[in-house]
């Protein structure tokens, strides 16, 4: 089971553990990680996917948690979840 591995990055949201448990359910590998590992970590751990939880910051603040952009660069799926859509969108509105 641990081949298909979902790494689930916690921007300090209340539902973490209720999304690694319902990814679990579907018989899928999760981990949780905060939003601190850094990238290599990330890579070393091979995720299938990518889950970025929701969290209480507004991402418009200077101190609000952030992300390395090369998280984008591993060729996998990510998905955000409230805080961490609003992150995605953030840090990719002027990739295009």
């Amino acid at each position: 089971m641990e081949d298909e591995k979902i790494l689930i990055i916690d921007f300090y949201g209340q539902y973490n553990q209720l999304i690694a448990r319902r990814v679990r359910e579907c018989n899928v590998y999760s981990e949780i990680v905060p939003y601190t590992t850094p990238i290599e970590k990330i890579i070393e751990k091979k995720p299938k996917g990518i889950i970025f939880t929701g969290g209480p910051a507004s991402v418009y603040l200077p101190d609000s948690p952030t992300i390395d952009k090369k998280i984008f660069e591993l060729g996998i799926p990510v998905l955000g979840i409230c805080y961490g859509m609003q992150l995605m969108t953030n840090l990719l509105r002027w990739s295009c």
